[in-house]
Formats: structure tokens, sequence, C-alpha cells
């Protein structure tokens, strides 16, 4: 026998005070809050009805808009109810001791009515990250990726790939089960070796992406490296617009990294300072060192630092890093073309850096088309689901049987499965 799930309550909106508060209920006993909590009664579904709100002992909590939405066509799949109040913290906490004194109910769980809402079929694992995603979204563009999260747009694809894997077992398992059919075999290997073909290719290009759904939702990184003294920890303060870095004199004081997050280019960006680079042999700045020299491999885009009291040069600079010549309030000096030339003490050439950095992510972001990835979650799933592919081709393409090709077949359209 099932057992009845409890019916959950919370408050679906900002904190208090607010001026509109919306309490949300879903379960089994949502019907009967319904009848009894409603001046007026049991409202009809889907219809917003004004009126007061009644605790059990007929006092009333508010006065505002109820409605009621049956399952299994609901947010939750589950009977729901959504109050519209007045922001108040009092009416807000009268609210909710109310629904919780009804049998069987209880506060939710952070995320708890999406998760109801993809045990009941309603969203899948891919759509209830794009809800999770779009709460967090700071910037247009993070909007815009979890919307068509949430729209299906990346389920889509994960599930026409799957559906090709599994028109591809059927083939598969068509030849074994008819093997005494002389002509079954090469009737199969054909369009499978067109569908793993093409598999093959689009996976590919989904994964060739430059990780862009991932630096979109997280964050592009960009580094601030170069010698001791070049000003680097100013070059944050200033592009921060606070003092995020202590600033000094002294070699060395940056010694672990300081990282600020920032919107360039209607995107977010993790701006990093970092340890100057010398030969240390100080084991504290040593491993500072190390740091800087790790986070500037890893980072999306570097900005290399020099000064009148460093060396000029920038033979260590990538062919793409931004080459940035500081304190040029103390000795401009002669710089190669590319090279900007700024003061972080009195702003000079700061807006020069800042509308590059802006083109450089801009650059990173439309260099490619709408991504199918944006979680690494998503990339393993894929990463391992184009290997099970191209290990199914290779053997289809080597002879061997259709039981030893289509095990890989069923393990690629297992890790799609599992991707939502």
């Amino acid at each position: 026998m099932a057992v009845q799930r409890d019916t959950i309550c919370a408050l679906a909106s900002g904190p208090p005070p607010s001026a509109i508060a919306i309490v949300r209920v879903s379960g089994p006993s949502v019907r009967d809050i319904c009848a009894s909590i409603f001046e007026a009664g049991l409202p009809p579904p889907r219809r917003s009805v004004f009126g007061r709100f009644l605790d059990v002992s007929r006092e009333t909590i508010d006065e505002g808009l109820g409605v009621y939405m049956p399952g299994p066509h609901s947010y939750t799949g589950e009977d729901t109810a959504e109050l519209y109040l007045h922001g108040g913290a009092a009416v807000i906490d009268h609210a909710l001791d109310t629904l919780c004194a009804f049998q069987g109910v209880r506060l939710a769980e952070p995320g708890e009515f999406t998760r109801r809402a993809f045990e009941n079929g309603r969203l899948d694992l891919v759509e209830a990250e794009g809800v999770a995603d779009l709460i967090d979204a700071e910037t247009r563009a993070q909007k815009a990726l979890a919307l068509d999260q949430l729209g299906g747009s990346l389920s889509q694809a994960y599930e026409g790939w799957r559906a090709g894997l599994l028109e591809a077992m059927a083939l598969l398992e068509a030849s074994i089960d008819f093997a005494d059919e002389e002509d079954a075999p090469d009737e199969s290997s054909g369009p499978v070796a067109v569908l793993l073909g093409r598999m093959v290719s689009e996976l590919e290009t989904a994964m060739d992406d430059d990780a862009v759904g991932e630096r979109i939702r997280d964050g592009f990184r960009v580094a601030i490296i170069g010698p001791p003294n070049a000003g680097k920890s100013s070059i944050l303060n200033r592009l921060a617009r606070r003092e995020a870095a202590i600033v000094s004199d002294i070699p060395g004081t940056t010694r672990d990294i300081v990282e600020v997050r920032l919107k360039i280019a209607g995107q977010v960006v993790w701006l990093a300072d970092t340890a100057g680079l010398r030969e240390a042999d100080d084991a504290i700045e040593a491993e500072g060192v190390r740091r800087a020299l790790e986070r500037a491999k890893a980072a999306d885009l570097r900005i290399q630092v020099r000064s009148p009291d460093t060396s000029s040069s920038f033979e260590n600079a990538g062919a793409d890093d931004i080459r940035v010549y500081n304190k040029a309030d103390l000795e401009r000096g002669e710089q190669s073309a590319g090279t900007i030339v700024l003061s972080a003490s009195t702003g000079v050439g700061f807006s020069v850096l800042e509308d590059t950095i802006s083109e450089r992510i801009t650059k990173l972001t439309s260099s490619k088309s709408a991504p199918l990835i944006t979680r690494r979650r998503h990339r393993d799933a894929l990463s391992n689901t184009l290997f099970h592919v191209k290990q199914a081709r290779s053997n289809l393409e080597h002879g061997f049987g259709a039981e030893i090709v289509s095990e890989d077949v069923r393990l690629a359209a297992q890790k799609l499965g599992a991707l939502v």
C-alpha cells in the first residue's frame, strides 16, 4: 500500500517586508485546506478569487487573492494552491502557522516544490536545474541561458540523441533476433553506421564549445599577473571601484589570490589579483607564486602588467593576453603597439582597459552558437556518451557482432538517460 505524502507549504516570494507575499501549498490535503481557509469555500479551479483567509479559529489571516490548481496540471503535478497576501512578517507567519496546523502539513524543504515537479514528471532533471539557474541569474545572459534550459531546448537535444541510440539498438537487436535470415545483418549495419556517424559528429560539435555555457553560468575568470611592484593590486582596486586588495611598495605584499566579482559586458567576471611572479626564497611567497601561475593557466583571460619598477618586457605574455604598462604618471616609456598605457593612481587609461576587457569577454561569448552544455555534469555525461558511441562505431567497422556493438550503444543511451 502506497504511503500518502505530506502536504508542504512555504513562502514562495522574497522575504518580508514586501508589498505582496506568495504562500504556496502542494500535496494531497490542498483541496480540504482551501475549503477551510477560503472564507467563501473551495474556489473554482485555476481562477483567482478575492476574499478573506481564515485560520482554524475563524480569525482573519488577511485579505487577498487565492488560486486553487488541481493536479496533475500544476507546477508540482499535485493539487496546489497559492495565496497572494500582504507581505508583512506577521501576515506570513500567521498564514504558515495556520497551514501547518492541519494534519499532515509541514514546511517545505529548500527546492522541494521543484523536486516534486521532477518526481511527478512535470520537469526533467535538466529543466529543474534551469529553474535553479534562473533564480540565481544575475545577468541577462545567465537569464537567457536558464530560460532556454527551462524551456526544454537542452532536453530536446539530449532526447533527440537518445532516440537515435534507441533506434540503433532496435536495429541491432533485430539482427540478433533474426540472425538466421541472411540479409538481416546487412540491412541493419548500414543504417546503424549512419546513425552512429551522425551522432559522433553532433556530439563532438556540442562538446567543442569552449565551455561557453559553463562560463556564462559560473562567470569568466580574469587573472592579473606580473612581477612584484607592477601595481596589480592597484589595478584590481581601480577596476573594482573599492579597496579590495592591500596596496604597498613592499614587494611580495600580495601572497594569496584576492578575487572580486564584477559585471563586465553583461557577464559575471571573477577578477583575480595574484602574487608577483619572481624567484622567491620565502616558502609562503613561493606558494603564492605557484598559486598565481596556476590561476593564470586556468584563466579565460590574462592581464599582463609591467611598470617602470619592473622589466617592461612582455616576452612571457601570450598572444591573447592584455598587455598593460602601469604607473605612466611616473614614466611613460616606449611601448609597443597593443600595449595599454595607464596609471592606477590617476585613472588615466582605465577606460581603454575596461573597453578592452569588455571586447574580449564579448568575443568569447559570441564565437559559438547557443550552448548545449551549461554544467560540468552535462559535459561529463556527454563525454561518456561520446566515448561509447565511438566505441560502438569502431566495433561495427571492425566486424564485431551485433551483441558487442549493441552493448556500447546501450551504455551510451544509459548515460543520456541519466542526464535528463
